[in-house]
């Protein structure tokens, strides 16, 4: 064989070589770039679980529930005087004035479409 052949024989061969090998490496690489994902989600996940298991042991102390009945159901014991501070922001905002009277279209929708009609 002249030496042609050989390098495109040759040729042939390394390109078969690597399309044979792009397509596992190009699946090996994603796969390892979703491991990375999943494990950093796990890791979030993880802190999350870590914080809530603190929250359940806080609230495993019959004190700690009482306290947060008080501050967010605003539960009081009996014979206490629960008193509410209303701070200026905490006011709602003045309402809209009201339409005026004079503006507002008496009849309803049909006497006016009857009247529209009859010319009346």
């Amino acid at each position: 064989m002249s030496t042609t052949r050989r390098a495109a024989v040759v040729a042939i061969v390394v390109c078969a070589l690597a399309f044979t090998v792009a397509v596992p490496l190009r699946t090996y690489l994603s796969q390892r770039s979703e491991v990375r994902d999943q494990e950093a989600q796990q890791a979030q996940l993880q802190k999350e679980v870590d914080v809530l298991r603190d929250r359940k042991a806080q609230l495993s102390d019959p004190a700690q529930i009482e306290a947060e009945a008080r501050r967010r159901l605003r539960y009081v014991k009996p014979g206490e005087t629960p008193y509410i501070v209303q701070l200026p922001e905490d006011q709602p905002s003045a309402p809209p004035p009201a339409a005026n009277p004079a503006t507002v279209p008496q009849g309803s929708w049909y006497e006016k479409l009857w009247d529209s009609v009859s010319g009346g």
